[in-house]
């Protein structure tokens, strides 16, 4: 094809190309300049973000007094510290392996680095690898040497492991130690209430005035087995206990004269405790003493615990301790567990046959309330009046009672609620009826050979008085006065105070916090108190 001359040519298309080239070169330029304005604000937002962290962590680092030194990764004084650390455990390890010379150069090493980081501080100046290389250059050399002798990693775990296997020894040996030399002093009658008990045996034989004193008033024996009182009972070979029970229970009752108090102890403090008594009025306050001795229904053909003790092997468990190999606890041991006043409990319809009803107090109590208000507590049929100590998850009968044996796991639910003995309100009445005693008799013959239950009168309480107990409301009886911390309301309200435990109030290892409570029922000025140092 022939081509057509210059002056037929189309000139418009390349004057409309150079103008879009133009336009589209605008357009980039324009684009680019966009692009620019955005990338700088990003710029000065990450600008302000990263003032806004550092102000932060300068304010973290005032706030925990270190410096920006110390935060380094190359930190001479984070050098520092970690040999110090290092040379702490390898001092530990030197005493140990008896090397006392290397121990001692370790130790002095450790204070030179602790006073230049101490400088460092009061300085508010990092340190400098001139003035720490000498140091730094020693304590490396020492770690070495360390190292050199053996007290690697694996020889310092070693070694530590044996230390705390030791240590943890040494520990169940103190505990064991110490349960067993806090339960001796527990047991232990202080010499000051000895001294008591013969004065006042020495009074009561050669004074016939006082022996006629608690009997020459018909009215007395009257009182005795009136049932419109208001009866209490104390089984105890402890006079001052005792004495502080019933003074308590005097002075905080409202009509004293219609409260009546039956105690019952041994032979060996029946003619002191009787003169106590004689000696001492108690707000007019009827006082019957009386020895078990005395019971002639009392027998090992009538009592388990009697017959019990007439068997070799139970008198070696509690006495000797030989048949076990000392294995089990001196808690369980303790002979008070065998003693008719501790089991007297269980015998009180036949200890007063009279009574309809009374109030058992035990004689490491404190009375802060008028009782009499218990005597009219209905008690829906039941034997046992009692406070329950199952508020939280423990003292529930699975707590103090054997359930791998089939008898007690098919008897009774192992999550019932138990109760305290101490401050118990008795129905003699229904107890006649339904044969409590005899329930008792049933469970402890069963555990001759101590199967079901190991330790005291509240297992078999539990038993015995089984779906026979009403609950009581808790400020009647507050417990733990004599082993733990009792919360102080509890104690203002409590109407009864229990120093169950060892730390009894009139040992020297009673709980000084509580002591007052019971102290001020205890009058100090009493010559015979006096003559025997109690205090």
């Amino acid at each position: 094809m022939r081509r057509r001359a210059a002056d037929f040519r189309r000139p418009g298309r390349r004057r409309i190309s150079k103008v879009f080239w133009l336009t589209l070169g605008g357009f980039v330029i324009l684009l680019f300049i966009v692009l620019l304005s955005k990338e700088n604000k990003p710029k000065v937002a990450s600008g302000s973000a990263f003032s806004q962290r550092s102000y932060k962590r300068n304010q973290i680092t005032d706030g925990l007094n270190v410096t920006e030194e110390m935060l380094s990764p190359d930190s001479i004084t984070r050098q520092l510290s970690d040999q110090i650390s290092l040379a702490k455990a390898f001092v530990v390890i030197a005493k140990e392996s008896n090397n006392l010379q290397f121990a001692w150069e370790l130790s002095a090493q450790i204070r030179n680095s602790q006073i230049l980081l101490s400088n460092a501080a009061i300085r508010r100046a990092p340190l400098t690898a001139t003035e720490t290389e000498t140091s730094i250059r020693d304590m490396a050399l020492l770690l070495y040497q360390a190292q050199q002798q053996h007290y690697d990693s694996a020889t310092m775990i070693m070694k530590l492991k044996a230390k705390i296997q030791s240590l943890e020894e040494q520990a169940i040996s103190v505990s064991e130690k110490s349960s067993k030399y806090g339960q001796i002093a527990a047991e232990e009658v202080p010499k000051s209430l000895y001294c008591l008990g013969i004065r006042l045996t020495v009074e009561w034989f050669k004074n016939s005035h006082i022996q006629n004193k608690l009997t020459e008033d018909n009215h007395v024996v009257e009182k005795l087995i009136d049932n419109n009182l208001y009866h209490f009972c104390v089984f105890s070979d402890n006079i001052l206990a005792t004495s502080v029970v019933v003074n308590s229970t005097a002075l905080n009752s409202n009509h004293p004269d219609m409260v009546v108090f039956h105690l019952v102890t041994d032979e060996v403090n029946y003619a002191p405790m009787k003169a106590w008594f004689s000696m001492n009025s108690f707000r007019g306050v009827t006082v019957e003493v009386q020895k078990f001795e005395d019971f002639s229904w009392l027998n090992a053909s009538y009592v388990p615990v009697l017959k019990q003790l007439q068997d070799s092997d139970t008198k070696n468990y509690y006495f000797s301790g030989s048949n076990d190999g000392s294995r089990t606890p001196i808690k369980f041991r303790n002979p008070k567990y065998l003693s008719m006043l501790n089991h007297l409990r269980f015998y009180i319809p036949e200890v007063f046959p009279a009574l309809k009803k009374v109030v058992f107090l035990d004689d490491d109590v404190v009375v802060q309330k008028d009782l009499a208000p218990l005597f009219s507590t209905d008690l829906n049929g039941n034997v046992n009046g009692a406070v329950e100590t199952c508020m939280e998850t423990f003292h529930r009968y699975h707590k103090y009672l054997n359930y791998s044996h089939p008898l007690i796991r098919s008897h009774f639910d192992p999550d019932a609620c138990g109760w305290a003995f101490g401050m118990n309100i008795f129905d003699l009445v229904q107890w006649r009826k339904r044969n409590v005693t005899g329930i008792y008799h049933y469970w402890q013959e069963k555990n001759v050979d101590r199967t079901l239950w190991k330790l005291g009168t509240l297992p078999p309480g539990l038993l015995t008085f089984y779906g026979l107990t009403e609950p009581l409301d808790a400020k009647w009886h507050v417990l733990g006065l004599g082993y733990t911390n009792v919360d102080h309301q509890l104690i203002e309200k409590g109407a009864v105070l229990h120093f169950n435990g060892n730390s009894k109030p009139w040992l020297k290892i009673g709980m000084e916090r509580y002591k007052p409570l019971w102290d001020k029922y205890v009058d100090y000025m009493n010559p015979m108190l006096q003559i025997c140092n109690v205090h």
